[in-house]
């Protein structure tokens, strides 16, 4: 059973994670001020890392979940970075 409800709900996670990475690069790229630029590029690296995930998931693979890992510690670090920048102008005092 539960093999089965996996076979039909990853293939649809993954589709709406991309139809979500589609809506957050159009404002990504339609965004009309920066805070929503950086807030569409949060979004999209969380989606992504979600998409690898989820993968993860379907191919039964421990590499997978090492490179979210990394996605989201990088993606903290350039989310702080922008958030700095956008606050004060520049990010290494």
């Amino acid at each position: 059973m539960t093999n089965s409800v996996l076979f039909w709900t990853l293939p649809v996670a993954l589709s709406m994670l991309a139809l979500a990475m589609g809506c957050a690069c159009l404002r990504l790229i339609k965004g009309p001020a920066a805070q929503d630029r950086v807030l569409a590029l949060d979004c999209m690296y969380l989606n992504g890392m979600l998409a690898i995930l989820v993968l993860g998931l379907m191919y039964g693979s421990d590499y997978y979940f090492e490179a979210a890992l990394l996605i989201a510690l990088f993606g903290f670090v350039a989310s702080t970075a922008m958030a700095k920048f956008l606050l004060r102008g520049e990010v290494i005092e």
